[in-house]
């Protein structure tokens, strides 16, 4: 029986002590060692510092040693009074709790208090942050100083504390869930489910997130600090720029260096983060406190990683990476289990980043490895297949590899036409595959459509996981960022499995370009590029994702139906646009207007749109090309040419043919004659400068219009956007008649 009610909570508290053997077992050993030390507690608010604490002065009291147990906020300074609770003895074990007070020098503690302590004391310290770095580089510390980083309890751990106060089996698997063994957290579960309340689950209650938040987060200085954490839970991670996007603030520098000093952020590779409780805790309150707020703050996010797409810079391109597009789609009932790598937040990322893509195309060992992995899931013939490709010009393999450097999984791309590559191995996918593309795809000289032919984990296989995940993210980048094919062909070995998941990204089902190999049926799905480009796509994902009902928000087209025109209809489209290109009304019938070519201009207008005050709730690029209207689309056209021209203009060798083109269509001198008079040149000479600037422009569209069309399309295949070659208004009688 105990005969105080202190000495009652003291042996409640130990009853209820789970876990964190290893620093048990650590502080034990000093303990027994009975030389001088000090051990650095460190870790975020409510994973169990004080409990840590309490529990080390318990192991010290059986031990026979006097434990002095003192908050930070009392050693402000070492006076007589702190000095006389201190005992001057040998064997004295001191903890200090809460050391990240502000109103604590932790230089009190460091210079003033600890060198006066006896020479073999043990002392624990507990703070929110790591030692700072003259500690730790003090060679008076070396040996000295011992620090114990605490994270959350596994699940067994989790699962004994719960069941230790009480919480029905019944309940804990939603509390196990949602807490993820931090400590605090279970508690407030517990003491939820006591009230007979709900403790946890996909909607974990407000009493649980306030309490956690009041716990975890450092008070919030301004409500643009509180924006930028809330912000901060709802991205995967979070860079400087991004935030600004966020905020919608031009210098977001102040609270990106806040948001970096809170002890619950994490900083990684990809940027800061939240620990993975906080997160869920900020997401769930802003979820049940502003709804509105938290959409808008993915539309911005959506926006940003949109515009990073349509840069010149590949730098800016790579940063954009598509994890963190994926993981705004974490929560769709459709795609978020096939996301379940990137939805996982923080952890998830950190296992992608653990595996690599080789950097290109793989040949020797490292093909021999993925030929193995094809050996392993879909027999021999399979292996000789993605062995045979990979020799080929028009087809090749990548590797994804662990952190150990073996190959965890591998893809093969083949480019496909009308018919099957001549020479090429007897591939019934293929043959499938270019049968329905021969009668059905709409392929025009120089396009082509990208067949993945292999794509396996060597343990998952098709099933979910980081290595599929992986290449999921990869095969996007190179439909967005690489050599844009006219449309992806993408097989499945369950196409049953992933038929849902794949109507939500627009990609169709495709039963006639179905295959058997290896025994197995395969199903193959579809995405048409030409018909909606690549930032439509990204925003039509967008739209879906702040969808009720994602299957309500249909695929973006233009207006009218695309117009697949061969290589000959398209160069007589781009000399009849050039002679209207000044004319009010003179693109107004264009055979252009219909393409991909303006399609993708219009669609990368509205990602751009989507960068502004999205606030009044627009309906990003999605909206926008189903809505581009006649004006838009010749807007869109005169840019494509214009930028065309800018681009002759810039090159050296083309100079001459760019000014034949400037003074005949773009500010027109009104007649040959004249234009010919203008630059100085005999008639003859002119008209070949102006033939190969109308021949070099028809090129450059032409190859843009293959790519996709707009300012997305890849470094090298567009021309560049020009500063300012807008004509003045032309009142004359047209530009000169073409030769």
């Amino acid at each position: 029986m105990t005969d105080r009610l202190g000495d009652r909570l003291v042996t409640a508290r130990e009853e209820g002590f789970v876990g964190r053997r290893g620093e048990t077992a650590a502080f034990r050993a000093l303990l027994a060692a009975g030389r001088g030390a000090v051990v650095y507690v460190h870790g975020p608010g409510g994973i169990g510092k004080t409990t840590l604490l309490h529990h080390f002065a318990q192991l010290a009291a059986r031990a026979g040693r006097p434990a002095v147990q003192l908050e930070a906020s009392e050693v402000r300074s070492y006076e007589e009074e702190l000095a006389e609770r201190i005992p001057d003895r040998p064997d004295l074990v001191l903890l200090i709790d809460g050391l990240d007070d502000p109103r604590v020098a932790r230089d009190t503690v460091h210079r003033e208090l600890l060198p006066r302590l006896p020479a073999d004391a043990l002392v624990a310290l507990a703070c929110r942050t790591a030692p700072p770095l003259s500690w730790r580089l003090d060679p008076a510390w070396q040996g000295l100083l011992h620090l114990l980083p605490l994270g959350p309890l596994d699940e067994a751990e989790s699962r004994e504390l719960l069941t230790r106060r009480g919480v029905p089996p019944a309940v804990q698997k939603e509390g196990l869930a949602f807490t993820r063994g931090h400590p605090l957290a279970l508690a407030l579960v517990a003491d939820v489910a006591a009230l007979g309340g709900e403790a946890a689950g996909a909607e974990p209650s407000p009493q649980i997130v306030r309490a956690l938040l009041a716990s975890l987060l450092e008070a919030v200085p301004t409500p643009l600090h509180r924006a930028a954490l809330e912000a901060s839970s709802q991205v995967l991670s979070t860079t400087e720029p991004l935030l600004a996007a966020l905020l919608q603030v031009p210098d977001a520098r102040p609270y990106f260096d806040w948001l970096c000093g809170l002890s619950a952020m994490e900083s990684g590779l990809r940027g800061v983060h939240p620990h993975d409780l906080v997160r869920d805790a900020l997401d769930a309150e802003l979820r049940w406190r502003d709804a509105e707020r938290r959409a808008a703050l993915h539309r911005r996010a959506s926006a940003y990683y949109q515009r990073l797409f349509t840069q010149d810079d590949e730098r800016a391109r790579q940063r954009a990476v598509l994890a963190d597009f994926a993981y705004l789609h974490r929560d769709s009932p459709v795609v978020g289990p096939l996301l379940e790598p990137v939805a996982r937040g923080a952890a998830g990322a950190a296992r992608l980043d653990r595996l690599t893509v080789s950097p290109g195309p793989v040949s020797g060992g490292e093909l021999v490895e993925a030929c193995t992995i094809a050996a392993i899931h879909e027999g021999i013939e399979a292996a000789r297949l993605v062995h045979d490709w990979s020799q080929r010009p028009e087809a090749e393999t990548y590797t994804v590899r662990g952190p150990d450097g073996v190959a965890a999984g591998f893809y093969t791309l083949v480019e496909l036409g009308g018919a099957p590559p001549p020479g090429g191995p007897d591939d019934p996918a293929v043959r499938a595959a270019c049968r329905w593309l021969g009668e059905h795809g709409e392929l025009r000289d120089g396009e082509r459509a990208l067949f993945v032919r292999f794509w396996m984990s060597r343990d998952e296989y098709q099933d979910v996981s980081p290595v599929q995940t992986l290449i999921t993210l990869r095969l996007t980048h190179h439909y967005l960022t690489g050599h844009r094919p006219a449309l992806t062909l993408l097989p499945f070995a369950d196409p049953d499995f992933w038929e849902p998941g794949c109507a939500y990204v627009d990609f169709a089902r495709l039963p006639a370009a179905d295959f058997t190999a290896s025994g197995r049926r395969f199903g193959v799905f579809t995405h048409d590029w030409r018909r909606v480009p690549g930032l439509a796509w990204l925003a039509m994902l967008t739209e879906r994702e702040r969808a009720e009902d994602p299957f309500t928000v249909a695929p973006p087209v233009v207006s009218e139906p695309l117009r697949v025109l061969d290589r000959e209809a398209f160069a007589e489209a781009v000399r009849d646009a050039l002679r209207g290109l000044v004319r009010p009304d003179g693109l107004r019938d264009s055979p252009l207007l219909g393409t991909r070519l303006v399609a993708g201009r219009c669609a990368a207008g509205g990602a751009e749109e989507t960068g502004g005050t999205e606030e009044a709730g627009g309906t990003g690029t999605a909206g926008r090309t189903g809505g581009a209207g006649p004006k838009e689309r010749v807007a869109a056209l005169r840019e494509a040419v214009r930028a065309a021209a800018a681009a002759l203009e810039a090159s050296p060798q083309d100079r001459r043919a760019f000014r034949a083109l400037h003074h005949t269509y773009l500010r027109p001198a009104g007649t040959q004659a004249r234009a010919a008079e203008l630059l100085r040149l005999p008639m003859t000479t002119y008209r070949r400068h102006l033939a190969a600037g109308i021949g070099r422009l028809t090129e450059l569209l032409w190859q843009e219009e293959l790519e996709g069309g707009g300012p997305d399309a890849p470094e090298g295949a567009r021309p560049g956007r020009p500063p300012d070659v807008t004509p003045p208004e032309w009142t004359g009688p047209g530009p000169a008649s073409p030769p």
